[in-house]
């Protein structure tokens, strides 16, 4: 390796030392393809999948990595890992495990200060024990719908809530696979291998460094961007809907505010009807009994987000089906009621909506005013729209009947299958000690999850397919093919001794510094595990060049190769959440450059205390 022969003899020539870092044209070009990579990335040329592809394809062309390299990232265990990991999430969801993970841990959460002290409380313990990447994907959606709930943009909790992740991940051994891949590389070059808690000395000071910098100044430097249903404001669709609570719903006994029926969007609670007594106005004070009807008028999505919770169910049709296993073939579509329908000028209630059209009314609309009757007693007319319950075929069936204007689907509906949450947790439970015992390989682990998550019931094979956000996938995959363009073409390393020969009369500190630096910079630019890979050899030879022990530059080597907190591309939690949040490539920048710069001094500090030279 080049950098071995610059660095085992100190007293090279300068004009040694420019012929060692001299870089070959398949450097200079690999450079160039990152450089411009990143150009477009910054300025949002084209998706970033379509990006990776791209430059993975110019490079294997330009014959610096040869096809199977190119394409080799999409045969990656860890890829494939992220892809059965999807499914055993969407799975979690589709059980309406989630909805209760999210009421346990953000439901009572008022401020976005809040929710960061709970997900920190929560995510930093659970990151140093497992896999980074299921933990993300757990809670990306539990952040997204307490951000609808409360008007808070997610694009302030998902890059917070990834970061939170990789600095759990730095506390123990096992936290991440950087750590382990550095643990062996000790081992195979006769060094003592890590113990679990040793690199908590530095990592847990350092994670919570970086925790406080989040709730000191994430709210200041992370981007404030509005939700779609948000935007559109004025011209949303208001529906009246009638609730019951049934025996046993978890919001007996709480008061409407505690219960969160203020807080989603776009929803208001008209009254409360109590055994004939209408309670109206409705106070944040009022506590809900068993069997009041609740009166809400609201959006779609809100009106939504009330059936997902169990207990809870529409009466304007006392048809409407509850249990999970009526609700499986079920589906939400909008109907507006034509001129001629013979459903006009009768109630909800006398409609017979399962006799005539195999369907139940859950919700109703009428443009122009809000109908303030109960809704079996609303007397329907041309123009209203229905929210229905209905069977599958129900669309095909009619969407040219003359009693209907305009049949549509709800895209954002689908019946919770509560009966299979205790066979999903369990699946998960079980998924989550295969990671931490190492019994068999997580992707093994993993694949049998989400194979489960189908066979048992937890959700169809296309809700599957479907869960799979392949966009990310693509991305990770491609983005090997470039990590190994800039190993073969010999410039990560050229780039890498350059920067440690340029420091290297200064002493071990700075050697220290350095190396931190440039393992946080090329694990932004290819993967964490490669960076790691990479910059190992460079911190044997700096200790052998000052005749220190090693050990402190490669604690250096555990952190920085994880400090991936400036780019989506460096870690794939950075990605997952960079489309749900709604960011662009510079809104990691803002936030993970300062970052990055107080975790370098922090370590650089800590850790000849910890392991001195």
């Amino acid at each position: 390796m080049c950098a071995q022969l610059v660095m085992d003899d100190p007293s090279r020539t300068t004009s040694g030392k420019r012929e060692g870092l001299r870089m070959s044209a398949d450097a200079w070009i690999t450079l160039t393809v990152v450089g411009l990579l990143l150009y477009a990335m910054v300025r949002n040329l084209a998706p970033p999948d379509l990006l990776f592809l791209g430059a993975t394809a110019v490079l294997a062309a330009l014959g610096i990595i040869t096809p199977t390299e190119a394409f080799a990232g999409f045969s990656n265990s860890g890829m494939l890992t992220v892809a059965a990991l999807f499914v055993v999430v969407a799975g979690l969801r589709e059980t309406g495990t989630l909805d209760f993970i999210g009421h346990r841990v953000l439901g009572t959460a008022r401020s976005e200060r809040s929710v960061l002290m709970r997900l920190a409380g929560v995510v930093l313990p659970m990151s140093a024990f497992l896999n980074n990447t299921p933990i993300v994907a757990m809670f990306v959606p539990v952040v997204m719908d307490w951000s609808r709930r409360n008007q808070v943009s997610p694009s302030k909790l998902l890059i917070p809530l990834s970061f939170l992740t990789i600095l759990g991940g730095t506390c123990t051994l096992i936290g991440t696979s950087t750590n382990l891949v550095v643990n062996g590389l000790m081992i195979e070059n006769g060094l003592p291998g890590m113990s679990l808690f040793e690199v908590s000395k530095v990592g847990i000071p350092y994670a919570l460094i970086g925790v406080g910098y989040l709730f000191l100044f994430g709210r200041k430097l992370l981007p404030d961007r509005k939700e779609l249903l948000e935007q559109l404001g004025e011209s949303r669709r208001e529906y009246l809907a009638e609730m019951l609570v049934q025996p046993g719903c978890r919001l007996i006994g709480q008061s409407i505010e505690s219960a969160g029926l203020r807080q989603l969007p776009g929803l208001f609670l008209i009254e409360i009807d109590r055994d004939g007594k209408l309670i109206g106005p409705v106070g944040p004070d009022e506590v809900i009994e068993s069997q009041d009807r609740l009166v809400f008028a609201g959006i779609v999505n809100s009106i939504i987000d009330l059936e997902k919770i169990p207990g809870l169910v529409p009466i304007a049709d006392p048809d409407y089906e509850v249990s999970p296993k009526a609700q499986r073939g079920r589906r939400l579509c909008e109907a507006v009621i034509s001129e001629t329908s013979p459903l006009v000028d009768k109630t909800i209630r006398d409609a017979e909506f399962r006799a005539t059209y195999g369907a139940a009314v859950v919700a109703v609309h009428r443009a122009g005013r809000r109908v303030e009757k109960k809704i079996g007693d609303v007397v329907l007319r041309p123009g209203d729209t229905l929210l229905l319950q209905v069977r599958p075929h129900f669309l095909r069936a009619y969407r040219h009947d003359p009693a209907f204007y305009l049949v549509s689907h709800v895209e954002n509906w689908r019946p919770l299958r509560r009966d299979r949450a205790w066979i999903s947790l369990g699946l998960f439970a079980g998924l989550i000690a295969l990671m931490t015992t190492d019994a068999i390989p997580i992707i093994i682990a993993a694949t049998l999850a989400a194979v489960a998550m189908v066979g048992l019931g937890c959700l169809s094979s296309g809700d599957a397919r479907r869960s799979i956000e392949w966009q990310v996938l693509i991305t990770i995959a491609a983005a090997f093919g470039v990590g190994s363009a800039l190993q073969n073409s010999g410039a990560a390393a050229a780039v890498a001794e350059t920067l440690v020969e340029a420091t290297s009369a200064w002493g071990p500190i700075a050697a220290l510094a350095v190396i931190y630096f440039l393992g946080s910079i090329i694990t932004e630019l290819i993967t964490n595990n490669a960076a790691a890979v990479l910059m190992f050899p460079f911190c044997l030879e700096t200790a052998k060049l000052y005749q220190v022990d090693s050990r402190p530059f490669l604690m250096a080597l555990v952190l920085s190769a994880s400090a991936s907190f400036m780019t989506p591309i460096g870690y794939q939690t950075n990605m997952m959440v960079y489309g749900p949040g709604g960011y662009r490539f510079s809104d990691f920048l803002r936030i993970g450059a300062p970052l990055n710069l107080l975790l370098w001094i922090a370590a650089v500090i800590l850790i000849p205390r910890c392991w001195p030279f």
